[in-house]
């Protein structure tokens, strides 16, 4: 009865999640649903102390990187970027598809999937569109962008929500990550730019007529400000790498580096502080805590000690195969529940599997890649998804379900094949 219940809770908060009635914030519909889970007995008060300690960390520092990205943003350091990056293709269609790729990699690295699909996307569509480019190769700039985004979002702590859970939840410090992680990100990137150039190779122009776009130096909106932001950026590259040996929250390193670029830019007329800290994804904080109590009433349900079980027999039968089932796990239950609950079902189930520590980090890695990749599966699979399809829609780009999934499917399954099958390989080499 419990686990009916619980499955039946997370399906209405996801369907409202979706649908959104009346533009429903989608932090209401988890954060109710929580409410009733503790009402009906799914979860305890404990329990729910329990979710909040694992998942404080993660949801301020995602907060905190977003603020980052929007004040970079508003001084227009992505469009100087973006503009630079189609520069350099020098008039070459395939060329200027590939450097859009690489440019989205780096900043999901840096700026976690969100900033790269939400962010950067819209911005190379639109200078698609200045250029002329037809219909059919918009689309598959803004497919490769998005898809990129979270193929990409695997290298750093701070690449992804996802990854930043299951670090605090394993103990992984940055570095230590970072050196297990940042060479499968240079084979996701490769894979991901085989497949959509292989995909989408036939209806890429030839040649780019790009003499008409704007010098890149025009799109800096203050450079005052810039020179000043830069020192806050090399400020938080060096909070980062000192994270690990301190003890110090991935959230504390963003929160102070938000708080200091918020104070160079105060008097900025490019950047709306007050609207940068209104704005910020406050509602995915909730959403995410309500998403994470309900699913901890699946583990009380005992969907979890199901997983697990799964999990431990097929580490039984060699590394790769573990690493295969944690990732595909993880990826089938981004793409029907959607990333944040996903992964931390799956965090709960490597730990129950009571592997020894070597093989539980392979699996947790393993969890963080199908996570990250899986939501493109469908488009539920992440909320930077939903909102990226909606941001293309109000600019006149509507992607279908169907397209999104059929597409979605081709283009993602060999990338996190190759990407687990790396890990692997990876970890081999480094344990």
């Amino acid at each position: 009865m419990q686990a009916a219940l619980s499955v039946a809770l997370l399906a209405v908060v996801l369907v409202l999640v979706v649908w959104q009635p009346r533009g429903l914030s989608i932090g209401w519909p988890a954060a109710v649903g929580a409410g009733a889970a503790l009402a009906l007995g799914i979860v305890r008060l404990r329990d729910v102390l329990q979710v909040a300690g694992v998942v404080w960390d993660a949801t301020l520092a995602f907060v905190g990187i977003i603020v980052v990205a929007t004040v970079l943003d508003e001084l227009g350091l992505f469009r100087w970027a973006a503009l630079h990056a189609a520069r350099a293709a020098r008039g070459s269609g395939p060329r200027m598809l590939v450097l859009a790729i690489a440019l989205g990699a780096v900043v999901s690295a840096l700026f976690a999937n969100d900033g790269a699909a939400l962010i950067l996307t819209p911005i190379v569509y639109e200078q698609a569109r200045a250029l002329g480019l037809p219909r059919p190769a918009l689309v598959a700039l803004v497919m490769g962008g998005g898809l990129v985004a979270d193929t990409t979002s695997i290298p750093l702590v701070l690449s992804n929500l996802v990854n930043i859970l299951t670090a605090d939840y394993f103990h992984l410090g940055f570095v230590s990550y970072a050196v297990r992680m940042v060479p499968v990100d240079l084979v996701a990137a490769g894979a991901t730019l085989a497949v959509v150039y292989l995909a989408y190779r036939r209806v890429i122009p030839a040649t780019v007529a790009t003499q008409g776009l704007p010098d890149p130096a025009t799109a800096i909106r203050d450079p005052v400000a810039v020179r000043r932001v830069r020192w806050v950026l090399a400020l938080l590259a060096a909070g980062y790498l000192l994270s690990e040996p301190l003890h110090l929250p991935i959230s504390v390193v963003t929160s102070v580096a938000a708080a200091l670029l918020l104070a160079v830019t105060w008097r900025s007329p490019a950047v709306g502080v007050v609207r940068a800290v209104r704005e910020a994804p406050w509602r995915i904080v909730v959403f995410s805590m309500g998403m994470y109590v309900i699913v901890y009433g699946l583990r009380n349900a005992g969907l979890t000690g199901a997983v697990a079980g799964i999990l431990r027999a097929a580490a039984g039968h060699g590394a790769l195969v573990g690493i295969l089932a944690s990732g595909g796990v993880a990826a089938v239950l981004s793409s029907a529940l959607n990333n944040l609950p996903a992964v931390l079902l799956t965090a709960l189930s490597v730990h129950g599997a009571h592997l020894a520590p070597p093989a539980t980090r392979a699996l947790a890695y393993a969890g963080v890649v199908g996570a990250d990749l899986g939501t493109k599966f469908t488009p539920i699979g992440s909320l930077a998804t939903l909102l990226w399809l909606h941001v293309l829609e109000r600019r006149g780009l509507r992607i279908s379900w169907g397209y999104f999934m059929r597409m979605g499917v081709l283009l993602a399954t060999p990338v996190l094949a190759a990407t687990l099958v790396a890990l692997w390989a990876w970890l081999l080499v480094t344990r």
